[in-house]
């Protein structure tokens, strides 16, 4: 099974209060944000059996986003193992049940997504930095899992921009 670990998108600033800070949405960088993951996994040709997300709106944002740019129509499956609060055992527990997919996005939160993806990757138990929209390909058919590669917004940003820039001179004359 290829599982595609995904960090939220930009959601603006953390709120004190957490029963307000489980609603806070994405903002308008993390939109951006999901719209180059989406466009670079459809560029990968990467078609999702099944996606899975945190209950927080900010995770569901991004899930529902980036899984519309890759033609993932059917529903969102939503887990507490996905959670801010979530452990590793819980979260290996979700990952033996999403053993008969091939490929699977799963959106989570930090600090606790970057320990799950270390977990998977080594018995060790490291820790992996996952900045605000970063997606990650793991391969979890025998463990420890292997890491195909680590993306950052950031670095999306960076190559959609240089593509899309033409290499002819300005020749306007006004």
């Amino acid at each position: 099974m290829n599982l595609y670990i995904l960090r939220h998108a930009s959601a603006g600033t953390r709120r004190a209060n957490p029963l307000i800070d489980v609603k806070r949405p994405l903002d308008k960088e993390g939109k951006q944000q999901c719209m180059l993951v989406g466009s670079y996994l459809s560029s990968l040709r990467v078609q999702f059996d099944l996606v899975v997300s945190s209950p927080l709106k900010r995770a569901l944002q991004t899930a529902s986003l980036v899984a519309t740019e890759t033609g993932y129509d059917a529903k969102i499956m939503v887990s507490e193992a996905l959670s801010p609060g979530a452990t590793v055992p819980a979260f290996d527990r979700l990952v033996n049940d999403l053993n008969t997919h091939e490929n699977v996005l799963i959106v989570g939160h930090n600090p606790n997504l970057a320990q799950f993806l270390g977990a998977v990757l080594s018995s060790s138990r490291m820790n992996i930095r996952l900045r605000k929209g970063a997606i990650a390909r793991v391969d979890v058919a025998r463990r420890p899992g292997t890491l195909h590669w680590l993306v950052d917004p950031r670095i999306l940003r960076g190559v959609y921009g240089k593509v899309t820039k033409s290499s002819r001179r300005k020749t306007s004359r006004k």
